[in-house]
């Protein structure tokens, strides 16, 4: 079996769409596994596994935002693999505009 660890920036709606069905409400404190890189940063991520490969996907408040926000029908076949395909997150601004626009 392959191993891959995935970037934010690197994921494909594909991959996304596993992490949504394998974590429907978000991934918890139990689902996070952590372990050193090549240069001994800590790395946080979450798995996913397919037949042949295991995608260990680095935790991000853009990833949460994009496991949100996602919808497996707004992607074509040919746009499931392509990492460009993902709106960029800007962690930096609210999720729905509308909500923050009625708090006062």
């Amino acid at each position: 079996m392959k191993n891959v660890i995935v970037d934010y920036k690197k994921l494909t709606p594909d991959v996304l769409s596993m992490l949504v069905e394998r974590y429907p409400d978000g991934y918890g404190d139990d689902d996070i596994i952590s372990f050193r890189n090549h240069k001994n940063e800590l790395i946080e991520a979450v798995e996913v596994t397919t037949e042949d490969t295991k995608y260990l996907v680095k935790i991000s408040k853009r990833l949460s935002m994009q496991m949100e926000a996602f919808d497996e029908d707004d992607y074509d076949a040919g746009e499931m693999n392509d990492p460009d395909a993902l709106p960029e997150m800007d962690p930096n601004l609210p999720q729905d505009m509308d909500d923050s626009k009625n708090k006062d």
